[in-house]
């Protein structure tokens, strides 16, 4: 069984990192590649690492063929996505990787992104795309919306502890390790290595981080009543990686074992023993997810620590991932990748 794929938006760095994953996928065979700038580029050209896979020449989206296309990746930038998946045939199932599906509340999506959203009626279809707790869904969906990559961290740390009362809602602060790609390819003047090289710094403070409208959807999804977090995101001088920090009040021993149960089966998401600390180069480049669960001194308090690489189980991986499930593979088809170390 062979289903052909498209990858909109190639040429940045979820684009390219899909690539690298499909191609040890035992299914997916990647029949268009589009990029708007650089149409009619080689990939070879766009990124030497990819040299050695027979891939299709980058195209613009209008000038792709459709009509043997099963999935479709969407990388592309935020507010993109929407014009460009109602345009696309109903048989073509979608993967998003944009933020453009991920609030099921319009006026959510128009209070974080600052304009109202533009395909209404396609969001209504949308399934959130963290796939260990969407499985159901997602196996069914014409439309995926993938994650951001900060999200699904805090989200992995504290969804399970949350859906069983083992945190104080009202006492959760999430202070943030974030590599620099997730900011994305294009020229910034603060991601220059001489700004950033050596410097660390926070950004997006004081709940202006547009990934909390999913921290504020899924968290209070999951305990049933309204739940607002403190959320700090700092950009550190790495390719890939996220830490997180989630410092909670609760028994420490409970929420290891609420989040131990959680993930006993899952192939991704692994809980390490009690007070062992993950850390990112133990998942870098793979769709694995490490969490670990630390008492404080003080009685009743404790620090989730969670790892994953902001490209792969944060995009990427996630997106393969979810594709398997629609598509019909086993989930872990193309994505038991070890990691990358040292």
């Amino acid at each position: 069984m062979t289903h052909n794929v498209a990858i909109l938006g190639a040429s940045g760095y979820t684009g390219a990192e899909l690539i690298r994953l499909i191609a040890t996928h035992p299914g997916l065979r990647i029949a268009a590649l589009s990029a708007d700038r650089k149409a009619g580029m080689e990939m070879a050209a766009v990124y030497p690492h990819l040299r050695h896979l027979d891939l299709p020449v980058l195209q613009r989206i209008e000038e792709l063929d459709f009509s043997n296309i099963d999935l479709c990746f969407c990388a592309l930038p935020h507010a993109t996505s929407q014009a460009v998946i109602s345009t696309l045939p109903e048989a073509v199932k979608v993967v998003d990787l944009s933020a453009d599906f991920r609030l099921r509340d319009l006026a959510d999506y128009e209070k974080w992104y600052g304009k109202p959203h533009s395909a209404p009626e396609l969001q209504k279809t949308a399934v959130y795309g963290l796939t260990e707790f969407y499985r159901d869904e997602i196996r069914s969906a014409r439309l995926v919306a993938g994650t951001g990559c900060n999200a699904a961290t805090g989200l992995f740390s504290l969804i399970p502890p949350i859906k069983a009362g083992a945190v104080d809602l009202d006492e959760i602060i999430i202070d943030m390790k974030v590599g620099v790609s997730g900011a994305g390819r294009s020229l910034k003047e603060n991601l220059l290595q001489a700004e950033l090289g050596e410097n660390w710094y926070a950004y997006a403070m004081g709940g202006k981080h547009r990934h909390l409208g999913e921290f504020d959807q899924e968290f209070s999804k999951a305990a049933g009543r309204k739940v607002e977090v403190q959320f700090t995101p700092t950009l550190v001088p790495a390719s890939r990686g996220i830490l997180a920090a989630c410092y909670v009040r609760g028994k420490a021993e409970e929420i290891h074992a609420v989040l131990s149960a959680a993930y006993a089966d899952e192939p991704f998401a692994h809980v390490l023993p009690f007070g062992e600390v993950p850390a990112v180069k133990h998942v870098r480049a793979t769709n694995f997810v490490h969490i670990g669960v630390v008492a404080e001194r003080k009685s009743g308090r404790a620090t989730i620590y969670t790892v994953l690489d902001n490209l792969a189980k944060g995009s990427a991986g996630q997106a393969v991932q979810n594709a398997n499930l629609m598509l019909g593979y086993e989930e872990t088809a193309g994505l038991v990748l070890s990691p990358v170390y040292p």
